[in-house]
């Protein structure tokens, strides 16, 4: 990386679990010998070829958690990497998994011990996700507030998890609760909802086991320090602590995404350009109706 990378600003997004499509990194991998030589290392330490489910399915395997979560992990990675010397963060932000993926671009994390960290911790989700029926669904076209107030008084357990944008609330917890809420969000006006394909209910208390895990495992790995600073999804307060990355990366399986902050912060920051390393219109959205002024641009349209 330039050493000369935080004076140019650029705001480096890495995508969370959702955009997985049969097809995924085939021309990447094809037509960059930096992917396809890190695409192969990670088939090698994953013990089979993600990459062939990736590109040809079937998608009931693809959007498993364990496996859904390695893809996205790797191609989001290897989109900003196949820039070589032209990729210089100025600061680094992920949404929800991809807080490991922009950790690991801002050499925080070796390739390798991402991708490990990522398959066990998919694998510790998939485990809670067993244990109780749970879900997440956005919730559009109301304030904040309105949906806080309304979770805060619905039983059981339903939290709001994901502060996406301005209009745009997740809410995760038991099946039974989410369905209440819904109830009581469409009486107070919400237009529209929508559940999120994820498996259970991620940034929520039902999460806790996972938090278990990885105060164990993250004391086992080599942190280096960051390049450029990272903004953690619990706090979307800029930061280059090792001990408070390593601290925000595991509350955040049971604390909610503060997306939109996290935003606003990278701004008021001075990111001069922010760049999207996952496809067209998810990350991009969701930061242009945060603020319009915000120039973004796709890194997949660097190719």
């Amino acid at each position: 990386m330039n050493p000369d990378s935080a004076k140019k600003k650029n705001a480096y997004l890495f995508p969370g679990q959702g955009f997985q499509y049969v097809g995924m990194g085939k021309k990447l991998y094809e037509n960059s010998s930096i992917a396809r030589h890190y695409f192969e290392i990670g088939n090698k330490l994953l013990g089979y070829r993600i990459t062939d489910i990736m590109f040809n399915g079937p998608e009931e395997v693809l959007f498993d958690t364990t496996i859904t979560q390695n893809a996205i992990y790797m191609l989001s990675l290897l989109i900003a990497w196949r820039e070589g010397e032209e990729f210089q963060p100025g600061m680094v932000a992920g949404h929800s998994l991809g807080e490991t993926t922009a950790l690991v671009a801002n050499g925080v994390m070796s390739f390798e011990d991402g991708l490990m960290l990522m398959d066990e911790r998919s694998r510790e989700m998939e485990k809670a996700f067993k244990a109780a029926d749970a879900k997440m669904t956005a919730i559009i076209g109301l304030a904040d507030e309105i949906v806080e107030e309304v979770v805060a008084d619905t039983h059981p357990m339903v939290v709001a998890a994901n502060y996406n944008c301005p209009g745009q609330i997740v809410i995760a917890g038991t099946e039974e609760g989410v369905e209440k809420a819904k109830i009581k969000l469409a009486r107070a006006g919400a237009r529209r909802f929508v559940d999120l394909h994820v498996g259970g209910a991620v940034h929520s208390p039902l999460m806790q086991p996972v938090v278990d895990y990885l105060e164990i495992r993250l004391q086992t790995m080599r942190f280096n320090p960051p390049a450029c600073p990272v903004y953690p999804n619990v706090t979307g307060v800029a930061t280059i602590d090792i001990g408070e990355i390593k601290k925000c990366l595991t509350l955040q399986q049971i604390r909610p995404l503060r997306w939109t902050t996290t935003i606003q912060n990278m701004r008021l920051d001075g990111a001069t350009q922010f760049i999207d390393c996952g496809p067209p219109h998810v990350i991009s959205g969701m930061v242009r109706r945060i603020n319009r002024q915000i120039e973004i641009t796709s890194a997949v349209a660097f190719h």
